[in-house]
């Protein structure tokens, strides 16, 4: 049936209307166990303040019964995902039983089936507005309300929600009855139950009880990680406790890894996580440093989104770009991730400046009518741009007085709903700066700007021809020596208007932005930048080389450097790098830029100056692991092909990849292949041995993998999704893949029913970037502008567009 995206003003009406006080929630789960049927009733308790007047609660199931106050409701009313309440007294009591079938795609709700053993698995995400689809309830942010969920579940199954159980019974036919705790006042999109014959450890650290959760075919992994996942999250219990001066008010704290995922969702109290986290073979640095980053990032919502949540969807950008923040700050402060500003430079912060150079751009506060467009909205602007500017905010006002805001917030306003106008007079408060103009010239305009250094001046420009946004930001001076690059010192600088004089730090060669605090693209002249990609490995920190590579990676979107140029950068910046997390985001950067942004004709050129630079990294030391992942997508010649069997026999990642590489290369072995499948503990291996499928330069091939993906959907989100979508579209198989991106265009409308998640990962993850042309971009975009678009397709769309356009430009010139 049609559903109605709630508008903002809806939602206000409703809000000045109503308040909710407590919702029981019986969940059914046994129709779960073998069929694919949720049954569920909610009893909202909630008062009126126009006793006489009339609503509507939102559901989108099959409504089987309604009653408020006692009397029957007409069920004909319900449409578009709306149960009309008419005639609402000052107190009301309103009861709904409702069924959803609709339990097989990630819309609020995923059943999956473990393939290795059969054992089934339940879990609910609801972000933004998608509680609605498996219960009664007024779905939206600032409608918070104590949430008491009583789940009956197969006597199998262990179930998870936001707090503990209180009670477990044994119920009828095998099932057991789980009843747990009242929630603090919560908004519906962070409520949560999980369930499933689930793998549990738990442990107490300084006074929490803390909880993980994996599917059975993954509790070795768990097992082997628990120790690492304990210890980082009572850390990040520790760090933002002390630091926020409110300690996580509840002693339960449960982490589940769930299957195809594909990301992770605040559930207050009980997050759930992808569980491509607990990886089959040994995690390398960078993977270790990323799911930290998620962990710290999911715990940060507890304080800013669940404890204090936005109003409205106007403000998702502040909620994830404060998580993203916050735990990037968290890693360097609390854990051994102490690169994460550099790695989040390398993995975030240029996917930011790549979107905002797009008509894939907006605000970072934008306009966002309904709750569709806040979907949209789940992009690199709202999370990398949006982390990137709090950043420098806090450089702007002062790390203390950034905290000090922060605590204020949460003390004066714990429970409840907030926009932005709350944040920022604190941190005003907190600094004694006025912050007017920042608020309006960081969030209310779009695009980034750009700093140039000429001589002692640094100029600063606007995209939109406008005044240039309020930085702080350092500059650093170096000298070139034959012994190095020697530092001369650093200045602080903030920029006054279009032009700010600089009594510049000694040294011939200056680093614009030094310390990545603001967000804007720097330059200086000519000869420093030649100087500093030259001599990038003689930068006295991992971040100031890696900002180095990040100016030299927008110059290649620009036109202003060659993929030759970026490679050559990256490959003399790998061989002296110490930061294995830095080494493993480099060598992915640079195996992009040779693959996408380089002539056709060039591409195994700059793929075999990557796979050399990598086997000399890969035959010892603590960059091993990235090295031989690198090497197994770039490998050419015989004996790459044998450092890499010898390190496959004892990794089973890694001999995936060098069995794709093979097929890539002509050299299919299905046997090989069916071996490996057998020995692979991973339950999705499935996948694996479908992303070597996929790099076979083949019709058929194609087809079977394209069947899979886009309209079976039978890869798992994550992980496995993206290494089959990088697998299949491969630059120099354009002959075979011709016919493909016009599928992926017609496949677009389709897309809505994968949920938000799916959506994501479909929409961006399938963008065949390897073999665009400028007739096909044409179309994209005219798809972009087709009525009725889907809006985060339609986004996708856009940025697609533009990058792809971007690389057409550099293989061009290349």
């Amino acid at each position: 049936m049609p559903i109605a995206s709630l508008t903002r003003e809806e939602a206000a009406e409703r809000a000045a209307l109503l308040a909710v006080e407590q919702y029981e929630i019986d969940v059914d789960l046994t129709g779960l166990l073998e069929g694919d049927t949720l049954r569920t009733v909610s009893t909202s308790t909630f008062t009126c303040s126009r006793p006489g007047a009339a609503s509507f609660v939102d559901v989108v199931a099959d409504v089987s019964s309604a009653t408020l106050n006692g009397v029957a409701l007409d069920l004909g009313t319900v449409a578009d995902g709306r149960l009309p309440l008419p005639d609402l007294r000052e107190r009301n009591v309103l009861v709904v039983a409702a069924a959803q079938s609709d339990t097989g795609d990630g819309q609020g709700i995923l059943r999956t089936v473990d393939a290795t053993d059969g054992l089934v698995y339940i879990w609910m995400t609801f972000e933004p507005d998608e509680a609605r689809r498996l219960w009664a309830c007024f779905d939206q942010p600032d409608l918070k309300a104590v949430h008491r969920f009583t789940v009956l579940a197969p006597e199998s199954w262990t179930v998870t929600s936001n707090g503990a159980p209180e009670t477990i019974t044994e119920a009828d036919d095998a099932a057991r009855r789980w009843r747990f705790a009242p929630t603090p006042p919560l908004s519906t999109y962070v409520t949560v139950v999980n369930a499933g014959p689930f793998h549990q450890l738990r442990r107490t650290v300084d006074g929490y009880d803390l909880g993980l959760y994996s599917r059975r075919s993954l509790a070795a992994v768990l097992e082997r990680d628990a120790d690492e996942l304990f210890d980082l999250t009572a850390r990040g219990l520790a760090w933002f406790g002390e630091r926020f001066a409110f300690p996580f008010p509840q002693q339960r704290y449960d982490q589940a890894f769930v299957p195809d995922m594909g990301g992770a969702m605040e559930n207050w109290g009980s997050v759930t996580h992808t569980d491509d986290f607990l990886h089959r073979s040994a995690p390398s640095y960078r993977e270790r440093a990323v799911r930290a980053n998620v962990v710290l990032h999911e715990m940060a919502h507890m304080w800013f989104g669940d404890l204090v949540t936005m109003r409205w969807w106007d403000d998702l950008w502040l909620n994830e770009a404060f998580a993203s923040w916050a735990a990037a700050w968290a890693l360097a402060g609390a854990t051994e991730f102490t690169d994460s500003w550099a790695t989040e430079l390398l993995d975030a912060k240029i996917v930011g400046y790549r979107q905002d150079m797009s008509p894939a751009t907006h605000p970072i506060r934008g306009d966002v009518p309904d709750v569709e467009q806040a979907m949209a909205n789940f992009d690199a602007i709202t999370y990398d741009k949006g982390e990137s500017v709090l950043h420098q905010l806090a450089a702007y006002v002062g790390e203390d007085a950034f905290v000090a805001g922060l605590r204020a917030y949460f003390a004066a306003h714990a429970w409840g709903n907030t926009v932005l106008d709350d944040l920022m007079s604190a941190f005003a408060a907190a600094s004694g700066r006025d912050l007017t103009r920042w608020t309006a010239d960081w969030l209310d305009r779009a695009g980034t700007d750009t700093l140039t250094l000429d001589g002692s001046v640094l100029h600063a420009t606007a995209p939109d021809g406008g005044s240039p946004r309020p930085h702080r930001l350092r500059i650093a001076g170096y000298d070139p020596t034959a012994d190095g690059l020697v530092p001369r010192g650093e200045v602080e600088v903030e920029v006054a208007g279009a032009a700010t004089p600089v009594e510049l730090p000694g040294g011939t060669v200056h680093l614009v932005n030094a310390g990545d605090f603001t967000y804007a693209a720097v330059r200086g002249d000519a000869s420093a930048l030649a100087t500093l990609r030259t001599r990038v490995g003689e930068l006295p920190d991992p971040l100031s080389r890696t900002l180095v590579v990040a100016t030299a990676w927008d110059m290649l979107a620009k036109g202003e450097l060659t993929a030759d140029e970026v490679v050559d950068t990256i490959t003399a910046l790998v061989a002296v790098e110490t930061s294995p997390a830095v080494v493993e985001g480099l060598l992915a950067l640079g195996l992009q830029a040779a693959e996408s942004w380089t002539p056709l004709s060039r591409v195994p050129d700059l793929t075999g100056r990557l796979a050399a630079a990598a086997a000399r990294l890969a035959r010892s030391g603590p960059h091993r692991q990235p090295a031989l992942r690198t090497l197994a997508a770039t490998a050419t010649q015989p004996a790459q092909f044998a450092l890499l069997r010898d390190a496959a026999d004892e990794d089973v990642d890694l001999a995936w990849r060098v069995l794709a590489r093979r097929a890539e290369l002509g050299d299919v072995d299905p046997a090989a292949v069916e071996a490996l499948q057998a020995r692979d503990p991973d339950p999705d291996a499935f996948a694996s041995a479908l992303s070597v499928r996929a790099s076979q330069d083949d019709a058929e091939a194609k087809a079977e993998v394209w069947q899979a993906l886009m309209v079976d959907r039978t890869v798992p989100a994550g992980t496995a999704r993206q290494r089959v979508s990088q697998r299949f579209w491969r630059p120099l198989q354009v002959e075979v893949l011709a016919e493909y991106p016009d599928r992926y265009l017609s496949a677009l409308a389709s897309f809505g029913s994968a949920g938000m998640l799916g959506q994501l990962g479909l929409v961006r993850g399938m963008f065949p970037y390897a073999v665009v042309d400028r007739g096909f971009l044409e179309r994209a975009e005219a798809a972009a502008d087709a009525p009725g678009v889907n809006r985060t397709a339609r986004t996708a769309l856009l940025l697609g567009t533009d990058v792809g356009g971007r690389m057409l430009r550099a293989r061009s010139a290349g």
